[in-house]
């Protein structure tokens, strides 16, 4: 296997440049979509190099439970400097799978409880809870998902900033954004490395959602006037990992770009310019990442089937 064990632990590096440029130049959809794609891929081959360093680790331990041929000097001449990476990879990957399986807990904590909490309530799509406090979420579910909203929020909005309100709400539920932020999140638990592409997909995700809503109400103003004023006078969702009018964007920058015209649909960056480059940078180390997790693995297995006794 060689270095190639090792290159899709740092690979993620090459797609900062894509995250923070990808919120200005390209479309909110295309840069949500193209950001949780890169992110997953990276922190799947990541995470398959740790399991592969982490086999290697454990067939040195006494006792272990793996074939004794596993431990064989053979084996552990695949990897480099094995008795440290080995070792080192064990508690790194014990700490991966309890980071994604807290995620995934809480995750899934949250949207059962929002379901309890509006049981009893009528309204279809859209659920009105008798709360001063003022915030507004979307609350994702297999039959579509509703709109949550408090009165608090509804008295500070003027009508047509209520209509941008649940546009904004429906976009987010109609376009699943919940998942993209499940696995950007799930990724950057699985590598440190691709936290700022966690930042950058929940920043496009809102404005993904904020460019449906102007859509939806053809005036690209009120929208920004409805994000502003939820901001200012929003206590905080209470559901942390749903998405939300006003939720972490920062909120100026987004007022900014809906007052600014609206971004195009299809942008094919150049090459030669910044954006572009920083585009093929992030394909070529997703690529690069995939194929020498791909290579480790095939590697590993052959290495293993010849090590273990018939």
């Amino acid at each position: 296997m060689g270095v190639f064990v090792f290159l899709p632990l740092v690979l993620p590096l090459t797609a900062w440049p894509i995250a923070r440029l990808a919120e200005q130049h390209l479309h909110p959809r295309t840069a949500t979509r193209l950001l949780t794609a890169v992110a997953g891929v990276m922190a799947l081959c990541s995470t398959l190099c740790l399991a592969l360093l982490m086999v290697v680790g454990t067939a040195q331990l006494p006792g272990n439970p793996l074939p004794d041929g596993w431990s064989d000097p053979e084996v552990r001449a695949a990897v480099p400097y094995d008795e440290v990476a080995g070792k080192v990879a064990i508690p790194a990957l014990l700490a991966v799978c309890a980071a994604c399986a807290h995620t995934l807990w809480r995750h899934a904590r949250v949207r059962v409880r929002g379901r309890r909490a509006l049981d009893g309530l009528r309204g279809g799509s859209v659920a009105v809870l008798a709360d001063e406090a003022s915030y507004a979420y979307a609350l994702p579910s297999r039959a579509g998902g509703r709109v949550v909203v408090t009165t608090g929020m509804l008295s500070r909005l003027a009508s047509r900033e209520r209509r941008a309100l649940f546009a904004h709400e429906r976009a987010h539920l109609s376009a699943r954004h919940h998942r993209h932020l499940v696995v950007t999140q799930l990724a950057a638990r699985a590598n440190p490395f691709l936290r700022p592409l966690r930042t950058s997909v929940a920043y496009a995700a809102e404005r993904w959602a904020d460019e449906a809503a102007a859509r939806e109400v053809r005036d690209r103003r009120v929208v920004a006037r409805a994000i502003g004023k939820a901001a200012l006078v929003s206590r905080g969702v209470p559901a942390p990992t749903l998405a939300g009018l006003a939720a972490p964007g920062p909120v100026p920058r987004r007022v900014a770009a809906l007052l600014a015209p609206a971004p195009a649909v299809r942008t094919r960056p150049s090459v030669f310019t910044a954006v572009g480059l920083a585009l093929w940078s992030a394909a070529f180390g997703t690529a690069v990442s995939a194929m020498s997790s791909a290579n480790a693995a095939v590697t590993m297995v052959l290495i293993l089937r010849a090590a273990t006794p018939l």
